[in-house]
C-alpha cells in the first residue's frame, strides 16, 4: 500500500511474547553398490551391511558382466544424488493462498524501538484470523531492519522475531509470505544504484532463502510496489534475487512485482516506469516457480488511501484483463493487496474481485486482504477488525476464504 498519513499509522503497542521456531528433523542419506535410502524413514531398505537377523548370513549374488554392473553403478549414483536434494515443498501449499496483511513490523523509523515504533504479529493476532479460515498471512518487514548493512549478515535478533512469527503461523495453519516492504528503496537510496546495487538485493535473498529453504509454509515475497525505479532496472534486480533463492537450494514459491506500484489495473499500461506487461515476461526462474504479485485497490485513485470504493467496478473489470493476459501468456499472478472501507456497498465490490481470483486458479495463486494489525489507529479506515467497523468486510474476506474451489489439499 502506499504511505498513508501517520495519523492512521501507527500507535504505542506493548511488547508481545512470540514463539520461537523449533528445529525441524533432519535425515541422512545412505548409499552403497546395491541401493541407497534415508535414515530415520520407515520406506528407506536397511544398508547392506547390516545383518539381516540374529545368526543369519546372506547368500553370495550371482557375478554379473561388468558393463551390467557399471550401468547398475551409474544408475545408484544418480538415485544417491536426487535422495540427496533437500525435499521440494508441497506443490498444494503455494498455490491457494487466501489471506491477509498483517503490519506492524514494518512500521516506524529505523531502527526503531520494538514494541513501541514496530511490532511483529503476536500469535493472538494471527491465530485471531487463522480461525477465521484464512490460510495465508503476508508479512510486511523491514529491509534495513533485518540486514543492518548491506552484504552483511542478517540481524540475529530481527531474525529469530521473523522466525519466530512464521513458526506462530504455522502453527495456527497459515503460510506465511515474507514481503520486504520497501518499495525498492535501501534507506534513501533505490536499487539499480551504486550505493543498492542488484548483487546487494540478491545477497538479502540469499541469506533469507538459505534460512528459509526447508520450510514448505514460507513464500518470497522480493519487494512490496517498486514504483519509481525503470521497470527494466526492476527486472535485472529481481531475476538476481529469483537466481540467489534458487541458488542455495529453496524451492518456494516467489512472488515477483511490477514497477509502477505494480498495480493490476495498470499491468498493461506504458508507465512513466516502463510498460509492466512487456518488460516483465522477461522474469527468469530456473525452479519454474514464480507468480507476479499486483495490488488492487477500489477508490478513485486506486491507491488504497480514501475511505471509499468509487471504483470498485472498474477494480474488477481490470482484474478480469489481467487474467486474459496471465491465460494469454502461460503466466500466474497474486494479488498481494486489496483492501475498502466498511461502507455501504464496498464489502460486496470488494467480495466479487475476490470470487474472480477464486474461480481462476490457474491464473491466480491466490490473494491476501489489507490489512490487519495490532499498531493500526482505530481509525484507519482499512483496517480489518472482526469486531470494527470494518466487521462486513473481514465476513466477505472470510466468506471467500472458505469459497469453492476449496483450499484444502
Amino acid at each position: 500500500m502506499r504511505s498513508c498519513s501517520a495519523s492512521w499509522r501507527c500507535r504505542s503497542a506493548s511488547s508481545a511474547s512470540q514463539w520461537r521456531m523449533s528445529a525441524g528433523r533432519s535425515s541422512s542419506t545412505w548409499c552403497s553398490p546395491a541401493g541407497c535410502g534415508r535414515t530415520g524413514t520407515s520406506t528407506a531398505a536397511r544398508p547392506p551391511s547390516s545383518p539381516a537377523g540374529p545368526g543369519s548370513r546372506a547368500n553370495p549374488s550371482p557375478q554379473l558382466p561388468r558393463t551390467r554392473r557399471n550401468e547398475m553403478r551409474r544408475l545408484l549414483t544418480l538415485c544417491c544424488l536426487i535422495l540427496a536434494l533437500p525435499p521440494a515443498p508441497a506443490a498444494a501449499a503455494a498455490t491457494c493462498l487466501r489471506g491477509v496483511n498483517i503490519s506492524g513490523a514494518e512500521f516506524g523509523t529505523v531502527p526503531g524501538r520494538y514494541g513501541f515504533d514496530y511490532l511483529y504479529p503476536p500469535a493472538s493476532t494471527i491465530g485471531r484470523f487463522a480461525g477465521l479460515g484464512l490460510t495465508t498471512m503476508r508479512l510486511p518487514i523491514r529491509w534495513e531492519r533485518l540486514q543492518p548493512a548491506l552484504r552483511q549478515p542478517l540481524d540475529p535478533e530481527e531474525l529469530a522475531r521473523l522466525e519466530a512469527t512464521v513458526s506462530a503461523a504455522t502453527q495456527a495453519g497459515m503460510r506465511t509470505v515474507i514481503d520486504l516492504h520497501n518499495y525498492a528503496y535501501y534507506g534513501k537510496a533505490r536499487i539499480g544504484t551504486e550505493m543498492v546495487t542488484a548483487e546487494a538485493f540478491a545477497d538479502v535473498w540469499r541469506r533469507l532463502a538459505q534460512h528459509f529453504r526447508g520450510d514448505a509454509s514460507v513464500v518470497f515475497g522480493l519487494m512490496n510496489e517498486p514504483h519509481d525505479i525503470p521497470a527494466d532496472r526492476w527486472l535485472i534486480a529481481a531475476n538476481a534475487a529469483i537466481a540467489a533463492i534458487r541458488e542455495v537450494g529453496a524451492r518456494q514459491l516467489v512472488l515477483v512485482p511490477g514497477s509502477g506500484w505494480t498495480g493490476a489495473h495498470s499491468w498493461t499500461a506504458d508507465l512513466p516506469t516502463g510498460n509492466n506487461a512487456a518488460v516483465m515476461l522477461g522474469t527468469v526462474d530456473p525452479g519454474n516457480n514464480v507468480a507476479y504479485e499486483v495490488h488492487q485497490y477500489l477508490d478513485a485513485d486506486y491507491s488504497g488511501t480514501h475511505a471509499e470504493c468509487s471504483r470498485g467496478a472498474d477494480a474488477l473489470q481490470a482484474v478480469e484483463r489481467l487474467t486474459g493476459w496471465l491465460a494469454q501468456n502461460g503466466r500466474r499472478a497474486f494479488l498481494g493487496e486489496i483492501g475498502a472501507p466498511g461502507n455501504r456497498g464496498c464489502p460486496e465490490r470488494l467480495a466479487a474481485v475476490l470470487r474472480h481470483v477464486n474461480a481462476n486458479p490457474q491464473q491466480w495463486v491466490g490473494w491476501t486482504a489489507w490489512a490487519a494489525g495490532d499498531l493500526w489507529a482505530p481509525d484507519y479506515p482499512l483496517r480489518l477488525d472482526p469486531a470494527g467497523a470494518t466487521a462486513p468486510v473481514v465476513a466477505a474476506i472470510q466468506a471467500a476464504a472458505r469459497a469453492k474451489p476449496s483450499c484444502e489439499p
